[in-house]
């Protein structure tokens, strides 16, 4: 796997592209006008996509329908020398549809005991919660 990085104009614009040709903008938040996500964002964002896809694999396989999914994820940061890592990563799902949702709530703790790659790198430094609401429900664990 690899990418590529690219500087755009003078200040902290970045492009990052894959192999593909796709390409997401990265930028430093803390300054006004910024135009693209913060490095630490995309983190959350890639956690929440790794393991909706696995959620989304997971139910279409046992022939759940997904009438809409969407994810929410928050991570906590923690001062360590003068970075600040996550220490703690919230992911919530949020599935509509005809959906079983002790399936649903089986296919996240799969994605993440097993499948999902971006969160199983931040183990063991970073604790990854989550949560799954079927049709407006919290499923309890």
């Amino acid at each position: 796997m690899k990418i590529s990085l690219k500087r755009i104009g003078d200040d902290f614009l970045f492009e990052g592209r894959n192999k593909n040709g796709h390409s997401i903008l990265l930028d430093n938040t803390s300054q006004p006008n910024a135009q693209g996500v913060s490095p630490m964002e995309s983190l959350l964002m890639a956690v929440a996509a790794c393991s909706g896809i696995d959620v989304v694999a997971i139910l279409k396989k046992q022939r759940q329908e997904i009438a809409q999914f969407t994810t929410e994820v928050e991570g906590e940061r923690i001062e360590k020398d003068e970075a600040k890592p996550f220490s703690k990563i919230w992911v919530h799902f949020h599935l509509e549809g005809n959906i079983d949702p002790i399936k649903a709530l089986k296919a996240a703790q799969l994605s993440f005991d097993k499948y999902c790659s971006v969160s199983k790198t931040f183990e063991p430094q970073v604790e990854i919660l989550f949560s799954v609401t079927v049709n407006g429900t919290l499923v309890e664990k």
